[in-house]
């Protein structure tokens, strides 16, 4: 594993591999203003012991990959009262094509594409996008529209505490947000989830480009239609009690895309409960050596 860039049209995206360049690959998409650690080394390792080539990357906007500075704080006042989004520095479709670049520049032909919550939706663009290009698809809490499995009140409140000014806040907000959107039915090591918000604000604090996100996922609208003619091999995993994408938006993604599977966990919320990693490595690396 060593830290890396690649120019993916405008935009440089900074990713970790782990694993042999031999193996298949596995790209991980990870959430709104979310930076790759999030994915846990030690949850790539299992993806790696089962024979894959695991790459993870920050999105635009977060971590070490390109801020769009110059497009500054987008108005998120439709987002709150219910209005509409129209305009948008990007969109989910542009992202799904940085992970194109990232696959053209690593050589990476056909890759099994993995996204969790806003990760999922850019990774239902890129398998619409690049179709050809995606060996399977498994979307992770995720919604194919903002609009279906939208947050319970209090986690739509989490999505705007405010904003972090220390490392120390950082890793405080981090533990008070995912008591609200954690997983109820397993431990939460509060511990870990602080270092690792301290660790993401050393890395990179923009609030503003997590608006931009935020703003770039209600912009891209719904994916629903275009999904009935998806033909990529299609995998849903999703939590029974997840509060920022309620289980409706795992049910609404597969009844849209034909022959998808839903694997649901009781007593997950939006997040990956390391008790499950057993249990979610294996339904990823069955499902995408079904794919072939």
């Amino acid at each position: 594993m060593a830290l890396a860039r690649a120019l993916c049209g405008d935009v440089e995206v900074a990713y970790e591999t782990f694993g042999s360049p031999h193996d298949p690959t596995i790209m991980l998409i990870m959430g709104l203003g979310t930076q790759m650690i999030a994915w846990d080394e030690r949850f790539c390792a299992l993806l790696v012991g089962e024979g894959f080539r695991v790459v993870r990357f920050d999105n635009r906007d977060t971590g070490l990959s390109t801020h769009l500075h110059d497009a500054g704080m987008p108005d998120l006042s439709p987002i709150l009262t219910g209005g509409t989004i129209t305009e948008s520095p990007y969109r989910l479709a542009d992202m799904a094509d940085d992970v194109l670049g990232l696959c053209d520049a690593l050589e990476v032909d056909r890759a099994h594409i993995v996204g969790a919550s806003m990760g999922g939706m850019i990774a239902q663009e890129f398998a619409l996008r690049h179709t050809a290009r995606t060996g399977s698809l498994t979307s992770v809490f995720s919604t194919p529209s903002p609009h279906i499995g939208a947050p319970t009140p209090e986690a739509g409140a989490a999505l705007f505490t405010p904003p972090a000014q220390s490392e120390q806040e950082a890793g405080e907000r981090a533990v008070k947000i995912y008591r609200i959107i954690g997983s109820p039915g397993f431990p939460i090591d509060e511990a870990a989830i602080a270092e690792r918000g301290r660790e993401a604000y050393r890395r990179a604090n923009d609030p503003a480009g997590v608006a931009r996100q935020l703003v770039a996922i209600h912009a891209s609208g719904d994916r629903s239609a275009r999904l009935r003619s998806l033909t990529v091999p299609t995998l849903v995993l999703h939590g029974e009690v997840d509060p920022l994408v309620q289980l409706a938006g795992g049910e609404a993604t597969v009844q849209a895309v034909p022959g998808a599977r839903l694997v649901t966990y009781p007593g997950m919320g939006h997040d990956l409960p390391p008790a499950l990693w057993p249990e979610l490595v294996r339904e990823i690396t069955t499902h995408a050596r079904a794919a072939g």
